[in-house]
């Protein structure tokens, strides 16, 4: 019997700084999310960001955080059960961090009889520090305790006409009635390095705005080349020009270099070049959480104005959106149906 699981980033219990750290344990020490050796990860983590960085993010999740719980997964619950009513297989939820663990989620499956999952990540595009390490996770869990389950894996859908045109409307419906200057699509950072690392040629990957552009096997583990692709699309179906959008990453950690232009640093230049009313979408997250919630449409919005900005707006993800919970149910019943 097939099933289903669905799976997106998680989040700590509450935002209680005990949660919060346990959270962040586990997600740091992911060595696809910081790729150094243990050793220096172990030190950097646990003896350093976990004795600071917990009350911080803490006092973020407050700011976001709904009754029912994490926005994240609340909203990843409601997509779930929306899908739940047009598809006839088990279909469970689970986070590749926090309490709703993949474990949980791949034994309540095969529970129910499942002998082949489709693992979803809800990623839309490829990067060793999501996509990758779902993947992972998966087969080593079905790996060690399901050895006869069988995994396939749902491809990065970046670029798929269906969800392209869903982006696309949600877009335009919140665009509605703004006028505006500028449209900026904001990305989930990630180090340069890390680019160089999932480019199975060794050597296509320049980071020098070029490489993105000529054909290569890379491009299928490429995020910057996936990000960039995105944004033609969408900016295509919109009708947007390239005097009225651009991209930039945001979320950036530590020292490192990052994925280049900096969101903080294009919101604080924009009213300089005279586009004060500017819109943001965020791509790289199809459920609304602490990065599109806090960082961009309350801290985003505040950079922007501080810097001359007049009006600024947060295009939400499609979250539960009806349109996308039909393009997922389409996908699924293909795989379904195979």
């Amino acid at each position: 019997m097939k099933g289903i699981l669905l799976n997106n980033l998680g989040s700590p219990d509450s935002t209680e700084i005990k949660d919060v750290k346990t959270y962040l344990d586990e997600f740091l020490m992911d060595e696809r999310v910081i790729d150094i050796d243990y050793w220096k990860r172990f030190i950097l983590i646990k003896g350093i960001i976990l004795n600071f960085r917990p009350k911080k993010s803490a006092k973020a999740y407050r700011k976001i955080w709904w009754d029912e719980g994490s926005p994240l997964v609340v909203i990843s619950e409601r997509f779930t059960e929306k899908i739940k009513q047009k598809i006839n297989i088990p279909i469970e939820l689970a986070m590749r961090y926090g309490s709703m663990s993949m474990e949980k989620g791949i034994k309540n499956l095969v529970d129910k009889g499942v002998t082949e999952i489709l693992l979803v990540p809800l990623y839309p595009h490829y990067a060793m520090s999501s996509y990758e390490t779902v993947v992972v996770k998966a087969e080593e869990i079905i790996a060690k305790n399901y050895p006869n389950v069988i995994l396939d894996v749902l491809p990065p859908f970046y670029n798929k006409p269906d969800y392209i045109k869903a982006m696309s409307d949600n877009i335009a419906n919140h665009l509605r009635g703004f006028d505006f200057d500028h449209v900026l699509f904001s990305y989930h950072g990630i180090p340069e390095r890390h680019i160089k690392k999932s480019d199975p040629t060794k050597s296509h990957c320049k980071l020098d705005g070029s490489c993105c552009e000529r054909n290569s096997v890379a491009h299928h583990t490429c995020y910057r080349h996936q990000c960039f692709e995105t944004t033609k699309a969408i900016a295509k179906e919109l009708g947007l020009d390239e005097s009225n959008h651009s991209n930039s990453f945001q979320s950036r950690l530590l020292k490192d270099p990052w994925l280049k232009p900096y969101t903080d640093f294009e919101l604080e230049k924009f009213p300089e070049l005279g586009k004060k009313k500017l819109a943001v979408v965020t791509p790289a997250f199809v459920s609304d959480c602490l990065e599109t919630l806090e960082e961009i449409a309350m801290e985003g919005k505040e950079e922007f104005l501080e810097a001359g900005g007049t009006d600024y707006k947060h295009i939400p993800c499609m979250n539960d959106n009806d349109d996308w919970v039909d393009v997922m149910v389409s996908w699924l019943n293909d795989w379904n149906n195979k």
